[in-house]
């Protein structure tokens, strides 16, 4: 190719310039709009210091038992059952699975794939999770994520509390789903979760609720400690850039409703990101959620971008290798088969499993549903379907560890909860 074609892409000094100018313009509103909310919270250094006292485990576990929270016993089992080995050991799991050549497999822990379950909605499913993986020798995810409203989490008990220690005592990590999020009211032309093909037309934060959106993650980063959401707007996603760019430690995933389908998408993003790099490199993007229909060979293209840009140990690429039954994709989708090709190039990679296996899906009463996501829990349980729903839960949990077993076979790594799981056979 000519490379003084290839040249003309260079971007000039002057231009870079301008956004510099844009960016420090005190007449800029823009601009001026997002420093006033992040002034509500205090200084960046207050900020943080809130939320790292917030989230010290002894200030969750002291909240817990203010409110006389139920969950708090069973964060002391959690923490018991950790501290007396009851979890497999990822060694005693690779002999489990392989036998005698366990001894001689090399496992690259460079390319292990981290574990990731959606959706954890309610705290008390993760310890049916926790005493279904001691019976039975299985893995606990090493990533949770959480669709939940925030505010009924509030209301519920302290599961906001709970989840945030529970991720702590068993060594994962988790990410939130803030209440901004389109589905709140925010496009007034748009109904319930029943017109949410209209969000394809613009999801998530018009207008002002951008700004919204990030006064709700200081809310709960300054409250709870919460470090990591959801973000499904390139508004918001520039909002993650600058906050962090201004010194706050704050850290978001993309979701896949953010549809980044190709390499292209995916460039734009990571340029965001390099470019609001703080000094040191460091990014508030740590988990980029592929569309479902990406393939391996996007996701391969990618991974060279985000090598190039310095980002392939701060970027993870998380990829739905199954999904639920019903109101997202056609079935069966199942890409468990393509992960393990993956993962044997690929660094950094988290293996979502939103749903179960086809094969079991099919036969529940009640499939897992995307729609599900948006019930609050009185309806729920008025209904009769939390049963149903915790079995779906579990379903995931299932189809995780059938993706741990097939990585094992191949010789692959996998990260579970660290404090469960690696520990001396």
């Amino acid at each position: 190719m000519d490379e003084a074609i290839r040249e003309r892409l260079r971007i000039a000094a002057h231009r870079l310039e301008a956004i510099n100018a844009l960016l420090l313009d005190p007449q800029s509103q823009v601009i001026n709009d997002f420093l006033a909310v992040v002034a509500k919270y205090g200084s960046v250094e207050e900020i943080n210091r809130k939320a790292e006292e917030a989230r010290r485990l002894p200030n969750l576990l002291v909240r817990l038992k203010e409110i006389r929270s139920p969950y708090l016993d069973d964060l002391l089992w959690l923490m018991e059952q950790r501290d007396r080995g009851a979890f497999i050991s990822v060694a005693e799991y690779r002999r489990a699975v392989l036998g005698e050549r366990a001894e001689q497999m090399p496992f690259d822990d460079r390319l292990a794939v981290v574990l990731e379950i959606s959706a954890l909605q309610y705290f008390p499913w993760l310890i049916r999770e926790a005493r279904q993986a001691i019976e039975r020798r299985e893995l606990m995810p090493g990533r949770y994520i959480r669709v939940r409203k925030m505010k009924e989490q509030e209301r519920d008990n302290g599961d906001i509390l709970a989840v945030a220690a529970a991720m702590q005592i068993i060594g994962a990590s988790y990410v939130e789903t803030l209440d901004t999020r389109g589905t709140d009211g925010a496009n007034i032309h748009l109904g319930g979760p029943e017109t949410i093909t209209g969000y394809f037309g613009g999801v998530g934060q018009p207008n002002d609720y951008a700004l919204k959106w990030l006064d709700e993650y200081l809310y709960y980063y300054t409250t709870y400690g919460i470090k990591q959401v959801l973000n499904i707007n390139p508004g918001t996603v520039l909002l993650g850039y600058l906050l962090h760019k201004l010194g706050v430690d704050n850290e978001f995933k993309i979701s896949v409703f953010m549809g980044n389908d190709n390499p292209y998408a995916a460039l734009w993003t990571l340029i965001g990101a390099h470019l609001f790099a703080r000094e040191d490199g460091s990014v508030p993007l740590v988990g980029f959620n592929w569309s479902n229909s990406v393939n391996n060979q996007t996701i391969e293209i990618t991974a060279q971008v985000r090598k190039s840009l310095g980002l392939e140990d701060l970027v993870r690429f998380e990829h739905h290798i199954t999904e639920t039954w019903k109101s997202i994709v056609r079935q069966p989708y199942l890409r468990r088969d393509e992960l393990v090709e993956l993962a044997a190039r690929v660094p950094n990679i988290a293996a979502k499993h939103e749903g179960g296996d086809p094969e079991v899906e099919q036969t529940r009463a009640h499939p897992s549903d995307i729609l599900d996501y948006f019930r609050g829990k009185a309806e729920i349980e008025a209904s009769g379907d939390m049963a149903h729903l915790e079995r779906n839960y579990l379903d995931k949990h299932d189809a995780l560890n059938r993706t741990a077993r097939a990585l094992t076979e191949h010789g692959l790594a996998f990260v579970a909860a660290r404090h469960l799981h690696e520990r001396p056979a």
